[in-house]
Protein backbone atom coordinates (compact mmCIF):
# COMPACT_ATOMS: atom_id res chain seq x y z
CA UNK A 1 0.00 0.00 0.00
CA UNK A 2 1.47 3.40 -0.93
CA UNK A 3 2.49 5.73 1.86
CA UNK A 4 -0.03 8.39 2.73
CA UNK A 5 0.63 11.76 1.09
CA UNK A 6 -1.44 14.87 1.77
CA UNK A 7 -1.52 18.04 -0.32
CA UNK A 8 -2.78 21.26 1.27
CA UNK A 9 -3.97 24.17 -0.86
CA UNK A 10 -4.24 27.61 0.72
CA UNK A 11 -5.87 30.50 -1.10
CA UNK A 12 -4.68 33.54 0.90
CA UNK A 13 -6.64 35.99 -1.29
CA UNK A 14 -9.79 33.96 -1.88
CA UNK A 15 -12.28 36.77 -1.21
CA UNK A 16 -10.47 39.34 -3.35
CA UNK A 17 -9.78 36.84 -6.14
CA UNK A 18 -13.48 35.92 -6.27
CA UNK A 19 -14.47 39.56 -6.73
CA UNK A 20 -11.83 40.10 -9.39
CA UNK A 21 -13.05 37.03 -11.30
CA UNK A 22 -16.63 38.28 -11.09
CA UNK A 23 -15.56 41.69 -12.47
CA UNK A 24 -13.92 39.97 -15.47
CA UNK A 25 -11.13 42.52 -15.54
CA UNK A 26 -7.79 43.47 -14.08
CA UNK A 27 -7.68 45.40 -10.84
CA UNK A 28 -4.77 47.78 -10.83
CA UNK A 29 -6.06 49.62 -7.77
CA UNK A 30 -5.65 48.13 -4.29
CA UNK A 31 -8.72 46.12 -3.27
CA UNK A 32 -9.70 44.95 0.22
CA UNK A 33 -12.63 42.82 1.31
CA UNK A 34 -13.96 43.92 4.70
CA UNK A 35 -16.21 42.29 7.28
CA UNK A 36 -17.74 43.26 10.61
CA UNK A 37 -16.09 41.97 13.76
CA UNK A 38 -17.64 43.25 16.90
CA UNK A 39 -18.01 47.01 16.65
CA UNK A 40 -15.52 47.63 13.85
CA UNK A 41 -14.73 46.63 10.29
CA UNK A 42 -11.57 44.68 9.53
CA UNK A 43 -9.89 43.50 6.35
CA UNK A 44 -10.59 39.86 5.53
CA UNK A 45 -8.86 39.61 2.13
CA UNK A 46 -6.65 41.78 -0.10
CA UNK A 47 -5.39 41.62 -3.67
CA UNK A 48 -1.76 41.84 -4.72
CA UNK A 49 -1.80 45.63 -5.11
CA UNK A 50 -3.19 46.15 -1.61
CA UNK A 51 -0.69 43.68 -0.18
CA UNK A 52 2.14 45.60 -1.83
CA UNK A 53 0.80 48.78 -0.21
CA UNK A 54 1.14 47.17 3.22
CA UNK A 55 -2.50 46.22 3.80
CA UNK A 56 -2.86 42.96 5.69
CA UNK A 57 -5.63 40.67 6.82
CA UNK A 58 -7.19 41.45 10.18
CA UNK A 59 -6.24 45.12 9.96
CA UNK A 60 -8.91 47.71 10.87
CA UNK A 61 -10.36 49.41 7.82
CA UNK A 62 -9.64 52.88 9.17
CA UNK A 63 -5.94 52.02 9.44
CA UNK A 64 -5.96 50.55 5.94
CA UNK A 65 -7.43 53.74 4.47
CA UNK A 66 -4.86 55.79 6.35
CA UNK A 67 -2.04 53.72 4.81
CA UNK A 68 -3.48 53.71 1.27
CA UNK A 69 -5.67 56.57 0.10
CA UNK A 70 -6.66 54.80 -3.14
CA UNK A 71 -7.85 51.63 -1.41
CA UNK A 72 -11.15 50.18 -2.71
CA UNK A 73 -13.24 48.24 -0.21
CA UNK A 74 -16.02 45.71 -0.78
CA UNK A 75 -18.19 43.97 1.81
CA UNK A 76 -17.52 40.30 2.35
CA UNK A 77 -20.09 37.80 1.08
CA UNK A 78 -19.37 34.72 3.21
CA UNK A 79 -21.98 32.43 1.55
CA UNK A 80 -20.63 33.32 -1.91
CA UNK A 81 -17.08 32.55 -0.78
CA UNK A 82 -18.23 29.21 0.65
CA UNK A 83 -19.92 28.37 -2.65
CA UNK A 84 -16.76 29.38 -4.53
CA UNK A 85 -14.65 27.12 -2.28
CA UNK A 86 -17.09 24.26 -2.95
CA UNK A 87 -16.63 24.81 -6.68
CA UNK A 88 -12.86 24.66 -6.20
CA UNK A 89 -13.32 21.40 -4.31
CA UNK A 90 -15.07 19.91 -7.32
CA UNK A 91 -12.22 21.15 -9.54
CA UNK A 92 -9.65 19.53 -7.25
CA UNK A 93 -11.45 16.22 -7.65
CA UNK A 94 -9.51 15.62 -10.87
CA UNK A 95 -6.34 15.06 -8.82
CA UNK A 96 -7.83 12.65 -6.25
CA UNK A 97 -11.28 11.45 -5.19
CA UNK A 98 -10.47 12.38 -1.57
CA UNK A 99 -10.84 16.16 -1.35
CA UNK A 100 -12.05 18.05 1.71
CA UNK A 101 -12.63 21.71 2.42
CA UNK A 102 -10.76 23.63 5.09
CA UNK A 103 -12.97 26.62 5.70
CA UNK A 104 -12.71 29.41 5.00
CA UNK A 105 -9.90 29.44 2.42
CA UNK A 106 -8.26 26.03 2.00
CA UNK A 107 -8.51 22.54 0.52
CA UNK A 108 -6.95 19.22 1.53
CA UNK A 109 -6.27 16.47 -1.01
CA UNK A 110 -5.24 12.91 -0.16
CA UNK A 111 -2.83 12.08 -2.99
CA UNK A 112 -2.00 8.55 -1.84
CA UNK A 113 -1.43 6.50 -5.00
CA UNK A 114 -2.43 9.36 -7.34
CA UNK A 115 0.70 11.47 -7.88
CA UNK A 116 2.24 9.10 -10.45
CA UNK A 117 -0.71 9.73 -12.77
CA UNK A 118 0.55 13.29 -13.24
CA UNK A 119 4.26 12.51 -13.52
CA UNK A 120 5.15 12.74 -9.84
CA UNK A 121 4.51 15.08 -6.96
CA UNK A 122 6.42 18.08 -8.31
CA UNK A 123 4.72 17.78 -11.70
CA UNK A 124 1.31 17.52 -10.02
CA UNK A 125 1.97 20.65 -7.97
CA UNK A 126 3.03 22.45 -11.14
CA UNK A 127 -0.31 21.51 -12.73
CA UNK A 128 -2.16 22.83 -9.67
CA UNK A 129 -0.26 26.12 -9.81
CA UNK A 130 -0.86 26.47 -13.55
CA UNK A 131 -4.60 25.82 -13.17
CA UNK A 132 -4.88 28.34 -10.34
CA UNK A 133 -2.94 30.94 -12.32
CA UNK A 134 -5.28 30.40 -15.26
CA UNK A 135 -8.27 30.90 -12.94
CA UNK A 136 -6.72 34.06 -11.51
CA UNK A 137 -6.19 32.61 -8.02
CA UNK A 138 -3.27 33.01 -5.64
CA UNK A 139 -2.36 29.69 -4.07
CA UNK A 140 0.27 28.25 -1.77
CA UNK A 141 0.88 24.52 -1.56
CA UNK A 142 2.25 22.11 0.99
CA UNK A 143 2.83 18.36 0.58
CA UNK A 144 3.70 16.02 3.43
CA UNK A 145 2.86 12.71 5.08
CA UNK A 146 0.24 14.21 7.42
CA UNK A 147 -2.52 16.74 7.12
CA UNK A 148 -1.06 18.92 9.87
CA UNK A 149 2.38 18.99 8.25
CA UNK A 150 0.96 19.83 4.81
CA UNK A 151 -1.14 22.61 6.35
CA UNK A 152 1.93 24.04 8.09
CA UNK A 153 4.11 23.94 4.97
CA UNK A 154 1.47 25.64 2.82
CA UNK A 155 1.09 28.56 5.21
CA UNK A 156 4.38 28.94 7.06
CA UNK A 157 7.17 27.51 4.89
CA UNK A 158 9.84 30.20 4.70
CA UNK A 159 8.17 32.42 7.33
CA UNK A 160 10.16 33.64 10.32
CA UNK A 161 8.80 33.20 13.84
CA UNK A 162 6.92 36.12 15.29
CA UNK A 163 8.92 38.64 17.25
CA UNK A 164 8.62 38.24 21.01
CA UNK A 165 9.31 41.17 23.30
CA UNK A 166 10.13 39.52 26.60
CA UNK A 167 12.98 39.56 29.02
CA UNK A 168 14.04 36.01 28.19
CA UNK A 169 14.61 36.64 24.47
CA UNK A 170 18.07 35.44 23.46
CA UNK A 171 19.04 38.74 21.86
CA UNK A 172 18.33 40.43 25.23
CA UNK A 173 20.59 38.13 27.22
CA UNK A 174 24.23 38.61 28.08
CA UNK A 175 26.82 38.06 25.36
CA UNK A 176 28.21 34.87 26.93
CA UNK A 177 24.74 33.40 27.36
CA UNK A 178 23.86 34.28 23.78
CA UNK A 179 26.98 32.55 22.46
CA UNK A 180 26.18 29.35 24.32
CA UNK A 181 22.55 29.52 23.21
CA UNK A 182 23.64 29.91 19.62
CA UNK A 183 25.81 26.82 19.84
CA UNK A 184 23.00 24.71 21.28
CA UNK A 185 20.25 26.20 19.13
CA UNK A 186 19.75 23.08 17.00
CA UNK A 187 21.05 20.61 19.55
CA UNK A 188 19.12 17.34 19.53
CA UNK A 189 20.47 14.74 21.98
CA UNK A 190 24.03 15.24 20.89
CA UNK A 191 23.29 14.79 17.18
CA UNK A 192 23.79 17.13 14.28
CA UNK A 193 21.51 20.06 13.66
CA UNK A 194 18.47 18.99 11.62
CA UNK A 195 18.15 20.26 8.09
CA UNK A 196 14.89 21.40 6.60
CA UNK A 197 13.89 18.77 4.07
CA UNK A 198 11.80 21.07 1.91
CA UNK A 199 11.87 21.18 -1.86
CA UNK A 200 9.80 22.70 -4.63
CA UNK A 201 8.98 26.13 -5.94
CA UNK A 202 8.36 29.26 -3.96
CA UNK A 203 4.59 28.69 -4.02
CA UNK A 204 4.79 25.05 -2.96
CA UNK A 205 6.72 23.08 -0.37
CA UNK A 206 7.31 19.31 -0.38
CA UNK A 207 8.36 17.29 2.64
CA UNK A 208 9.85 14.01 1.32
CA UNK A 209 8.33 10.82 2.73
CA UNK A 210 9.52 10.16 6.27
CA UNK A 211 11.05 13.64 6.64
CA UNK A 212 8.20 15.35 8.48
CA UNK A 213 10.31 16.01 11.59
CA UNK A 214 13.00 17.84 9.68
CA UNK A 215 10.53 19.75 7.50
CA UNK A 216 8.64 21.16 10.47
CA UNK A 217 11.49 21.79 12.90
CA UNK A 218 12.28 25.29 11.64
CA UNK A 219 8.66 26.43 11.26
CA UNK A 220 7.06 28.70 13.87
CA UNK A 221 4.83 27.12 16.50
CA UNK A 222 1.80 28.86 14.97
CA UNK A 223 2.08 26.31 12.12
CA UNK A 224 0.64 23.72 14.51
CA UNK A 225 -2.82 25.36 14.19
CA UNK A 226 -2.68 26.75 17.72
CA UNK A 227 -4.72 29.65 19.02
CA UNK A 228 -3.10 33.05 19.44
CA UNK A 229 -3.02 32.87 23.24
CA UNK A 230 -1.09 29.59 23.25
CA UNK A 231 1.30 30.83 20.56
CA UNK A 232 2.02 34.02 22.51
CA UNK A 233 2.57 32.10 25.75
CA UNK A 234 5.00 29.72 24.05
CA UNK A 235 6.87 32.69 22.60
CA UNK A 236 7.25 34.28 26.02
CA UNK A 237 8.86 31.05 27.20
CA UNK A 238 11.33 31.08 24.31
CA UNK A 239 9.64 28.22 22.40
CA UNK A 240 9.17 29.81 19.01
CA UNK A 241 9.85 26.92 16.63
CA UNK A 242 8.30 23.48 16.37
CA UNK A 243 11.68 21.81 16.75
CA UNK A 244 12.05 23.39 20.18
CA UNK A 245 8.74 21.84 21.23
CA UNK A 246 9.56 18.35 20.00
CA UNK A 247 12.31 17.93 22.56
CA UNK A 248 10.14 18.95 25.51
CA UNK A 249 8.51 16.39 27.84
CA UNK A 250 4.93 15.77 26.76
CA UNK A 251 3.62 15.55 30.33
CA UNK A 252 4.92 19.02 31.14
CA UNK A 253 3.46 20.52 27.96
CA UNK A 254 0.08 18.93 28.66
CA UNK A 255 0.02 20.23 32.26
CA UNK A 256 0.89 23.77 31.27
CA UNK A 257 -0.87 24.20 27.90
CA UNK A 258 -3.49 21.47 27.91
CA UNK A 259 -3.86 18.39 25.76
CA UNK A 260 -4.67 20.46 22.66
CA UNK A 261 -1.01 21.37 22.09
CA UNK A 262 0.12 17.76 22.45
CA UNK A 263 -2.63 16.57 20.11
CA UNK A 264 -1.60 19.07 17.42
CA UNK A 265 2.00 17.90 17.74
CA UNK A 266 1.00 14.26 17.39
CA UNK A 267 -1.24 15.01 14.40
CA UNK A 268 1.52 16.91 12.62
CA UNK A 269 4.05 14.13 13.25
CA UNK A 270 1.66 11.31 12.39
CA UNK A 271 1.33 9.83 15.88
CA UNK A 272 -2.37 10.71 16.04
CA UNK A 273 -4.69 9.94 13.12
CA UNK A 274 -6.26 12.79 11.18
CA UNK A 275 -8.07 11.45 8.11
CA UNK A 276 -9.24 13.47 5.13
CA UNK A 277 -13.04 13.31 5.12
CA UNK A 278 -14.40 14.38 1.74
CA UNK A 279 -17.85 15.88 1.55
CA UNK A 280 -20.52 13.53 0.29
CA UNK A 281 -21.63 14.50 -3.23
CA UNK A 282 -25.22 15.72 -3.44
CA UNK A 283 -27.73 13.26 -4.82
CA UNK A 284 -29.11 14.10 -8.25
CA UNK A 285 -32.32 12.50 -9.41
CA UNK A 286 -32.50 12.84 -13.17
CA UNK A 287 -33.16 10.63 -16.20
CA UNK A 288 -32.89 11.36 -19.88
CA UNK A 289 -33.78 9.81 -23.21
CA UNK A 290 -32.11 10.47 -26.55
CA UNK A 291 -33.77 9.81 -29.90
CA UNK A 292 -32.23 8.44 -33.12
CA UNK A 293 -34.40 10.89 -35.07
CA UNK A 294 -35.75 14.23 -33.85
CA UNK A 295 -39.31 14.27 -32.54
CA UNK A 296 -41.78 17.14 -32.33
CA UNK A 297 -45.27 15.75 -31.70
CA UNK A 298 -46.83 16.06 -28.27
CA UNK A 299 -47.80 12.38 -28.30
CA UNK A 300 -44.19 11.37 -28.93
CA UNK A 301 -42.94 13.51 -26.04
CA UNK A 302 -45.63 12.11 -23.77
CA UNK A 303 -44.67 8.55 -24.73
CA UNK A 304 -41.06 9.34 -23.81
CA UNK A 305 -42.17 10.83 -20.48
CA UNK A 306 -44.13 7.62 -19.77
CA UNK A 307 -40.89 5.64 -20.11
CA UNK A 308 -38.79 8.07 -18.08
CA UNK A 309 -41.08 8.63 -15.09
CA UNK A 310 -40.89 5.02 -13.74
CA UNK A 311 -37.07 5.17 -13.85
CA UNK A 312 -37.10 8.45 -11.94
CA UNK A 313 -39.59 7.00 -9.45
CA UNK A 314 -37.31 4.00 -8.77
CA UNK A 315 -34.34 6.30 -8.14
CA UNK A 316 -36.40 8.32 -5.67
CA UNK A 317 -37.72 5.17 -4.01
CA UNK A 318 -34.20 3.86 -3.42
CA UNK A 319 -33.46 7.00 -1.39
CA UNK A 320 -36.87 7.27 0.26
CA UNK A 321 -37.59 10.61 -1.38
CA UNK A 322 -40.53 12.21 -3.11
CA UNK A 323 -40.31 15.11 -5.53
CA UNK A 324 -41.89 18.51 -4.96
CA UNK A 325 -40.67 20.24 -8.11
CA UNK A 326 -39.92 18.57 -11.45
CA UNK A 327 -38.13 20.09 -14.43
CA UNK A 328 -38.52 18.88 -18.00
CA UNK A 329 -35.80 19.88 -20.48
CA UNK A 330 -36.31 19.46 -24.22
CA UNK A 331 -32.99 19.82 -26.09
CA UNK A 332 -33.55 20.76 -29.73
CA UNK A 333 -31.46 20.12 -32.82
CA UNK A 334 -30.46 23.81 -33.01
CA UNK A 335 -28.68 23.51 -29.63
CA UNK A 336 -31.47 25.40 -27.86
CA UNK A 337 -33.40 24.01 -24.90
CA UNK A 338 -37.01 24.39 -23.82
CA UNK A 339 -37.53 24.11 -20.06
CA UNK A 340 -40.80 23.75 -18.13
CA UNK A 341 -41.35 23.07 -14.44
CA UNK A 342 -44.20 21.63 -12.41
CA UNK A 343 -44.82 21.64 -8.68
CA UNK A 344 -46.68 19.23 -6.41
CA UNK A 345 -48.74 20.13 -3.35
CA UNK A 346 -47.34 17.07 -1.54
CA UNK A 347 -44.13 15.10 -2.15
CA UNK A 348 -44.80 12.09 -4.37
CA UNK A 349 -43.05 9.64 -6.65
CA UNK A 350 -46.19 8.11 -8.16
CA UNK A 351 -45.93 8.38 -11.97
CA UNK A 352 -49.73 8.36 -12.29
CA UNK A 353 -49.98 11.54 -10.22
CA UNK A 354 -47.07 13.29 -11.96
CA UNK A 355 -47.93 12.42 -15.57
CA UNK A 356 -51.09 14.61 -15.86
CA UNK A 357 -49.15 17.62 -14.63
CA UNK A 358 -46.40 17.07 -17.20
CA UNK A 359 -48.99 16.64 -19.93
CA UNK A 360 -50.48 20.02 -19.11
CA UNK A 361 -47.08 21.67 -19.70
CA UNK A 362 -46.14 19.98 -22.97
CA UNK A 363 -48.03 22.52 -25.08
CA UNK A 364 -45.60 25.19 -23.84
CA UNK A 365 -42.63 23.46 -25.51
CA UNK A 366 -41.62 24.74 -28.93
CA UNK A 367 -40.07 21.78 -30.73
CA UNK A 368 -38.58 23.93 -33.51
CA UNK A 369 -36.85 21.68 -36.04
CA UNK A 370 -37.03 18.70 -33.69
CA UNK A 371 -36.04 17.48 -30.23
CA UNK A 372 -32.97 15.27 -29.81
CA UNK A 373 -33.19 14.60 -26.07
CA UNK A 374 -35.63 14.85 -23.17
CA UNK A 375 -34.44 15.12 -19.58
CA UNK A 376 -36.42 14.90 -16.33
CA UNK A 377 -34.87 16.18 -13.10
CA UNK A 378 -36.29 16.26 -9.59
CA UNK A 379 -35.22 19.75 -8.58
CA UNK A 380 -36.67 19.66 -5.05
CA UNK A 381 -37.21 16.48 -3.05
CA UNK A 382 -38.42 15.66 0.44
CA UNK A 383 -38.39 12.50 2.57
CA UNK A 384 -41.33 10.23 1.84
CA UNK A 385 -42.22 7.36 4.17
CA UNK A 386 -44.15 4.31 3.02
CA UNK A 387 -47.06 2.95 5.00
CA UNK A 388 -46.92 -0.51 6.55
CA UNK A 389 -49.19 -3.22 5.15
CA UNK A 390 -51.80 -4.60 7.54
CA UNK A 391 -53.82 -7.80 7.70
CA UNK A 392 -57.59 -8.32 7.74
CA UNK A 393 -57.82 -7.54 11.47
CA UNK A 394 -56.74 -3.95 10.84
CA UNK A 395 -58.21 -3.57 7.39
CA UNK A 396 -61.09 -1.37 8.59
CA UNK A 397 -58.77 1.05 10.33
CA UNK A 398 -56.51 1.10 7.27
CA UNK A 399 -59.46 2.05 5.05
CA UNK A 400 -60.43 4.86 7.42
CA UNK A 401 -56.84 6.13 7.45
CA UNK A 402 -56.80 6.00 3.66
CA UNK A 403 -60.02 8.00 3.42
CA UNK A 404 -58.68 10.52 5.91
CA UNK A 405 -55.53 10.88 3.81
CA UNK A 406 -57.31 11.52 0.52
CA UNK A 407 -55.01 12.94 -2.12
CA UNK A 408 -57.75 14.38 -4.33
CA UNK A 409 -57.32 17.86 -2.84
CA UNK A 410 -53.55 17.70 -3.29
CA UNK A 411 -53.98 16.67 -6.92
CA UNK A 412 -56.41 19.53 -7.48
CA UNK A 413 -53.97 22.05 -5.97
CA UNK A 414 -51.18 20.67 -8.16
CA UNK A 415 -53.34 20.94 -11.30
CA UNK A 416 -54.34 24.50 -10.52
CA UNK A 417 -50.77 25.34 -9.64
CA UNK A 418 -49.62 24.11 -13.04
CA UNK A 419 -51.81 26.81 -14.58
CA UNK A 420 -51.61 29.78 -12.23
CA UNK A 421 -48.66 28.87 -10.02
CA UNK A 422 -48.62 27.18 -6.62
CA UNK A 423 -47.92 30.47 -4.87
CA UNK A 424 -51.28 31.85 -6.05
CA UNK A 425 -53.27 29.12 -4.24
CA UNK A 426 -53.70 29.93 -0.56
CA UNK A 427 -55.73 28.80 2.42
CA UNK A 428 -56.64 30.35 5.75
CA UNK A 429 -55.45 29.08 9.10
CA UNK A 430 -56.86 30.13 12.46
CA UNK A 431 -54.84 32.37 14.74
CA UNK A 432 -55.16 32.70 18.49
CA UNK A 433 -56.51 36.25 18.64
CA UNK A 434 -59.86 37.79 19.53
CA UNK A 435 -59.35 40.71 17.15
CA UNK A 436 -61.66 40.09 14.13
CA UNK A 437 -59.12 40.96 11.44
CA UNK A 438 -56.45 38.82 13.10
CA UNK A 439 -58.39 35.57 13.54
CA UNK A 440 -56.92 34.04 10.35
CA UNK A 441 -53.67 34.13 8.42
CA UNK A 442 -53.06 33.40 4.75
CA UNK A 443 -50.76 30.46 3.99
CA UNK A 444 -49.66 28.76 0.77
CA UNK A 445 -51.88 25.73 0.20
CA UNK A 446 -49.06 23.62 -1.26
CA UNK A 447 -46.86 24.03 1.82
CA UNK A 448 -49.45 23.82 4.58
CA UNK A 449 -52.00 21.38 5.92
CA UNK A 450 -55.71 22.13 6.37
CA UNK A 451 -56.64 23.37 9.81
CA UNK A 452 -58.05 20.48 11.91
CA UNK A 453 -60.70 22.69 13.52
CA UNK A 454 -61.73 26.34 13.58
CA UNK A 455 -62.67 28.05 16.84
CA UNK A 456 -66.30 29.12 16.99
CA UNK A 457 -66.76 32.81 17.89
CA UNK A 458 -69.49 33.92 20.24
CA UNK A 459 -71.33 35.69 17.43
CA UNK A 460 -71.45 35.26 13.67
CA UNK A 461 -68.74 37.04 11.70
CA UNK A 462 -69.28 38.73 8.32
CA UNK A 463 -67.98 37.08 5.19
CA UNK A 464 -66.20 40.24 4.03
CA UNK A 465 -63.96 42.29 6.35
CA UNK A 466 -62.35 45.57 5.36
CA UNK A 467 -60.61 48.39 7.17
CA UNK A 468 -63.02 50.37 9.36
CA UNK A 469 -64.84 53.04 7.35
CA UNK A 470 -66.44 56.06 9.07
CA UNK A 471 -70.22 56.19 9.34
CA UNK A 472 -72.08 59.47 9.69
CA UNK A 473 -74.43 59.00 12.65
CA UNK A 474 -75.22 60.62 16.02
CA UNK A 475 -72.36 60.31 18.50
CA UNK A 476 -74.14 57.97 20.89
CA UNK A 477 -73.75 54.26 21.70
CA UNK A 478 -77.34 53.53 20.73
CA UNK A 479 -77.88 52.08 17.24
CA UNK A 480 -78.88 54.96 14.94
CA UNK A 481 -82.19 54.74 13.12
CA UNK A 482 -80.65 56.39 10.06
CA UNK A 483 -76.98 56.74 9.06
CA UNK A 484 -74.88 57.61 6.03
CA UNK A 485 -72.14 55.33 4.69
CA UNK A 486 -70.25 55.31 1.38
CA UNK A 487 -72.25 58.31 0.16
CA UNK A 488 -75.64 56.69 0.71
CA UNK A 489 -78.33 57.09 3.32
CA UNK A 490 -79.35 53.90 5.09
CA UNK A 491 -82.40 53.18 7.23
CA UNK A 492 -82.32 50.70 10.10
CA UNK A 493 -84.62 47.69 9.90
CA UNK A 494 -83.24 45.55 12.76
CA UNK A 495 -80.10 45.24 14.85
CA UNK A 496 -78.51 42.49 16.97
CA UNK A 497 -75.94 43.17 19.64
CA UNK A 498 -73.89 44.56 21.11
CA UNK A 499 -70.72 42.42 21.24
CA UNK A 500 -67.95 44.23 23.10
CA UNK A 501 -64.38 43.67 21.90
CA UNK A 502 -61.41 45.25 23.66
CA UNK A 503 -58.10 46.02 21.92
CA UNK A 504 -54.87 44.14 22.58
CA UNK A 505 -53.37 46.46 25.14
CA UNK A 506 -49.92 44.88 24.76
CA UNK A 507 -49.79 45.84 21.04
CA UNK A 508 -50.03 49.27 19.45
CA UNK A 509 -52.39 48.89 16.49
CA UNK A 510 -53.30 52.22 14.80
CA UNK A 511 -56.75 50.86 13.85
CA UNK A 512 -57.53 50.08 17.49
CA UNK A 513 -56.46 53.32 19.13
CA UNK A 514 -60.13 54.26 19.37
CA UNK A 515 -60.47 51.97 22.39
CA UNK A 516 -63.23 49.50 23.23
CA UNK A 517 -65.74 48.70 20.47
CA UNK A 518 -69.39 47.64 20.62
CA UNK A 519 -70.25 45.61 17.49
CA UNK A 520 -73.78 45.41 16.05
CA UNK A 521 -75.18 43.26 13.24
CA UNK A 522 -77.40 45.71 11.39
CA UNK A 523 -80.04 44.91 8.75
CA UNK A 524 -81.00 47.88 6.60
CA UNK A 525 -84.28 48.62 4.90
CA UNK A 526 -82.75 47.58 1.56
CA UNK A 527 -81.95 44.13 2.94
CA UNK A 528 -78.18 44.64 3.36
CA UNK A 529 -76.52 43.26 6.48
CA UNK A 530 -73.62 45.31 7.81
CA UNK A 531 -71.27 44.97 10.76
CA UNK A 532 -71.15 48.32 12.55
CA UNK A 533 -69.38 49.23 15.74
CA UNK A 534 -69.32 52.19 18.06
CA UNK A 535 -65.84 53.20 19.28
CA UNK A 536 -65.91 54.62 22.77
CA UNK A 537 -62.70 56.57 22.13
CA UNK A 538 -59.32 56.21 23.85
CA UNK A 539 -56.56 58.18 22.14
CA UNK A 540 -58.82 58.91 19.15
CA UNK A 541 -62.31 60.38 18.88
CA UNK A 542 -65.35 58.18 19.33
CA UNK A 543 -67.90 57.43 16.64
CA UNK A 544 -69.57 54.87 14.39
CA UNK A 545 -67.68 52.75 11.83
CA UNK A 546 -68.48 49.93 9.39
CA UNK A 547 -66.11 46.97 9.57
CA UNK A 548 -67.68 44.34 7.29
CA UNK A 549 -70.62 43.08 5.30
CA UNK A 550 -72.48 39.78 5.44
CA UNK A 551 -73.26 37.74 2.33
Amino acid sequence: MPKRRILSLWFPRLGADRLMRAARGTWDAPLAVVEDRGNMQVVSSVNAAASAAGIRRGQPVRDAHAMCGTLLTRSRNAPAEAAFLAALRRWAGKFSPWVAEEAPDGLVIDLSGCAHLFGGEEALMSVVEADCAEMGLSVRLGLADTLGAAWALARYAGAAPAAVRSGDAIEQEARATRSRAARRRHWTKGGAAPQAAVAGSAAGRIAPPGQTHGALSLLPVAALRLDEATTAQLGRLGLRRIGELLGQPRAGLARRFGTGLVLRLDQAMGSAPEPVSPAAPPHHYAVRMTFPDPIGLTDDMLAAVDRMLPRLARALEDRGRGLRRLRLEAHRTDQAAEVVEIGLARPSRDPHRIRPLVEMKLDQIDAGFGIDMLRLEAVETEPLHDRDKVGHLKAGQAVRDRLADNTALDDLIARLGARVGLEAITRLHPVSSHIPEKTAQVMAAAWSDPAPAWPTPGAARPLTLFRPEPVTAPDAPDVPARFRWRGRDWALASATGPERIAPEWWLDDPDWRSGVRDYWTVTTGAGDRLWLYYAHGATMSAGWFCHGAYA
